[in-house]
């Protein structure tokens, strides 16, 4: 274990921890965009960033990347820590305007509008959809381009061979800017330019699962034929059925 002060605060972290773990296990509240537990830190929103006024490398720091350290002392709420992620809120908010999850960090710190020009952006290039696809093993979307240009997108800008439609970069990004739709007989990703036939439920006959997904999970062994071959309602009948007996 390893010694270190948050915002006047003593505590005690595991050789490995970030600054961003020891503070929310000490309850205390810093924001994040980038970063989420199940996947590797990544600093790239700059939202989280704290000043070390005590250690190796004094200054302002993404405490999702940084590691906690012995003598560590640190700050998360300081004049320069709030003014430098005010700035870094108020560019996400010229770029994502109507992002509620945006606005509302906007609001936790003063900002009413943006001093920029707007952007009609919806994507904040936070990598959480690239990494969580990365991580699953299929690599369907990735960055492309520099600077102003840069964009999250499918290899070519083409529809995904390898897309599962999964929608674990849905359920991650923080801006909601992936949309899944489930038509009669598709699940169409716009984002992704990219739709995928649904299976049929064997025992309803509803279409409700890529075949691509499908194939996916049962390659994994992490759950049983009938969660993968059913769907959900049919899933609950099995449930409900084998219970009542």
């Amino acid at each position: 274990m390893i010694k270190l002060v948050v915002d006047n605060q003593e505590i005690e972290a595991k050789e490995g921890t970030t600054i961003l773990q020891a503070a929310s296990a000490l309850g205390i509240p810093i924001p994040t965009l980038c970063f989420h537990e199940a996947l590797g830190p990544y600093g790239s929103c700059r939202v989280c960033l704290v000043e070390i006024v005590k250690g190796s490398r004094p200054g302002l720091v993404a405490s999702c990347t940084y590691p906690a350290e012995e003598g560590l002392v640190v700050e998360t709420n300081n004049i320069r820590v709030v003014r430098t992620r005010k700035m870094m809120v108020e560019l996400l908010l010229a770029r994502c305007p109507h992002s509620e999850k945006i606005r509302e960090l906007a609001n936790n710190l003063g900002i009413a509008e943006p001093r920029f020009d707007k952007e009609d952006e919806s994507c904040i290039l936070c990598g959480l959809c690239v990494r969580v696809c990365r991580e699953i093993g299929i690599n369907s979307v990735g960055f492309i381009q520099r600077g102003a240009n840069r964009e999250v997108t499918t290899p070519f800008q083409k529809p995904s061979e390898v897309c599962l439609g999964c929608q674990a970069c849905a359920f991650l990004c923080p801006t909601d800017a992936i949309k899944f739709e489930d038509t009669a007989e598709e699940r169409k990703i716009d984002k992704w330019k990219t739709s995928l036939k649904l299976q049929e439920c064997p025992s309803c006959g509803r279409p409700f699962i890529p075949e691509r997904l499908q194939i996916y999970l049962k390659g994994k062994d992490l759950l049983t034929p009938e969660a993968i071959d059913l769907c959900e309602l049919c899933r609950r009948k099995s449930l409900g059925s084998r219970l009542a007996t």
